[in-house]
Parts: C-alpha cells; sequence; structure tokens
C-alpha cells in the first residue's frame, strides 16, 4: 500500500528562469484529429509482438536496476510489454507498484524515493529511470534530488515544459490528484534538467500531449529523439523502444547523443532546437 505519511521537505534544486521559446504561450493541446489517432495503439503493440525476433538483437543489458513509472490513470500492467523486453536483454527491472498513477498524493514521491535508494543498496549500481507520461515527471525530479544514485533518465511524451494545459489530459489530473496544473512555481521546477543523462523520446503525432511540451533545452547531457508514435502507444512501440533500449544500453559514465545510423536514420529525428 501506499505510504501515507506527511510528505518531508522537497529538498529542492534552485531554478532558473526558463528559455522564453519553451514556454510556448500560444501553446494549444493536440487537435481532435490527432487524438482519434490515438486509436493506433493497438496496432503499435502488434507491430511490437511482430518484431520481436529484431528486437533480441539489440545489444545486451549489463544487468543494471531499472525503475519504471507508468502515465497518468496507469498502472504497471501497462509498463510490463517494457519491462519484460529490458528483463530479456539482462536488465533488473522494477515497477514502480503503487497502483494507479493518480498523481503526486500524499506519499507517493517518498515511497518512489525509498524504492530507488532501496534499488541503489540491494544491487550496488546506479539505477535507470523511466517514465512515461507523468511518469517521466517522477523520474526527472527523483533525479535532481538524487543524482548520486541516478544512472540516467528516459521519458516517454513526458509534458515537462511549455504551458502546463497544453495536453488533453490536465482536467483529467486536476480530477484525480487534487492538484491544479496551472502553477507557475512548480513548472519552473518541472522545467528544470536533471543533472544526470536525459533523454526525452516523444511523437509529434501524440494526441494528448503537445509535442513541444516534451523537448528538453539542448545540453551535453540532455537530448531529444523524435518518432512516430501515439501517446497510448509509446511504451509498446517497437520503434520508441528500440532508442530507449539502445540509451540503457550505453556503460556508464560513457554516455553519448543519439546518432541513428544507415537506415535507422528513416525512422528517428534528433532535433537539436525546437522547431
Amino acid at each position: 500500500m501506499p505510504d501515507t505519511r506527511s510528505p518531508r521537505p522537497s529538498r529542492r534544486p534552485k531554478t532558473t528562469a526558463a528559455p522564453a521559446h519553451s514556454d510556448w504561450p500560444d501553446l494549444r493541446a493536440p487537435n481532435a484529429w490527432l487524438l482519434m489517432l490515438e486509436g493506433r495503439a493497438p496496432w503499435e503493440y502488434a507491430a511490437l509482438l511482430a518484431s520481436l525476433p529484431w528486437m533480441r538483437k539489440l545489444p545486451p543489458g549489463d544487468g543494471h536496476p531499472v525503475l519504471v513509472f507508468p502515465g497518468l490513470g496507469a498502472n504497471d500492467l501497462t509498463t510490463a510489454p517494457l519491462r519484460a523486453m529490458l528483463d530479456s536483454l539482462g536488465y533488473a527491472t522494477q515497477p514502480w507498484g503503487q497502483g494507479f498513477n493518480f498523481g503526486p498524493r500524499t506519499g507517493v514521491l517518498e515511497r518512489a524515493r525509498a524504492d530507488l535508494q532501496a534499488l541503489h543498496r540491494r544491487h550496488h549500481r546506479k539505477v535507470s529511470l523511466i517514465g512515461w507520461s507523468l511518469g517521466g515527471i517522477y523520474a526527472r525530479e527523483l533525479a535532481k534530488e538524487c543524482p548520486e544514485l541516478t544512472r540516467c533518465v528516459v521519458t516517454l511524451g513526458t509534458p515537462f515544459t511549455g504551458h502546463p494545459r497544453a495536453t488533453n489530459a490536465w482536467r483529467f489530473f486536476e480530477i484525480v490528484s487534487g492538484h491544479t496544473s496551472n502553477d507557475a512555481e512548480l513548472m519552473a521546477q518541472i522545467r528544470t534538467a536533471p543533472p544526470v543523462p536525459t533523454t526525452s523520446i516523444y511523437s509529434k503525432t501524440d494526441g494528448v500531449v503537445a509535442w513541444r511540451c516534451s523537448v528538453n533545452e539542448p545540453s551535453p547531457l540532455a537530448e531529444n529523439i523524435e518518432v512516430q508514435a501515439s501517446h497510448i502507444g509509446l511504451g509498446v512501440n517497437p520503434i520508441a523502444l528500440y532508442a530507449l533500449a539502445d540509451r540503457l544500453a550505453q556503460p556508464e559514465g560513457e554516455w553519448k547523443h543519439f546518432e541513428p545510423k544507415g537506415a535507422r536514420r528513416w525512422f528517428y529525428k534528433t532535433p537539436v532546437h525546437p522547431e
């Protein structure tokens, strides 16, 4: 059961003003056509099943622990295919284990921090953090609080910048979490990138989150990878999962930006600046 104790004061790093273009004051949630395209998610899962022989040719993992966070309103069942693929490659994955993700309710972030610390103690190695949609916010914030325990962060369709209501899920978030989605101070905190290697995998055809909300400021430790996927299908899309596995396979301390080569360049874009 989730920890229901009162939350301790957050050890948040100091934030700086976000660059002007990351605010996107005129940004809107994805339109009705993109939202309808979310119906392709089952086909993305079918594509993953069909591509399993190809996925098995990915570089084997080195056994380091990986903590995986589901999206808003979702639970660990939705990340099971992702975790199964990473387990088959040799990683030690762990689900978040807190039932449905209804936002940062009392005790949620504390339990996540405790899980990160426990994984690090058990494996004596840094932990990679993966978050889908809202789960990516947890991953980024944990990495800021515990950079000494974190190997890297990979987010899938996570809205960590831009206007806080440039999604088609903000009303649902407010209803289930009890928090407002339009908190300027909190958004300034969320925009700040973790001090560890950070990858954002996003799609311009995302029907839930406006894609510009998922673009990192370019830096030596932050990158963006654009794929063709739905928001609901990002965690089972074989193109997205290939990129994710490639990021985890890098030797610790030798992180480099994603550089698709050969035919892979047809499937990925790695923009330096948002368009």
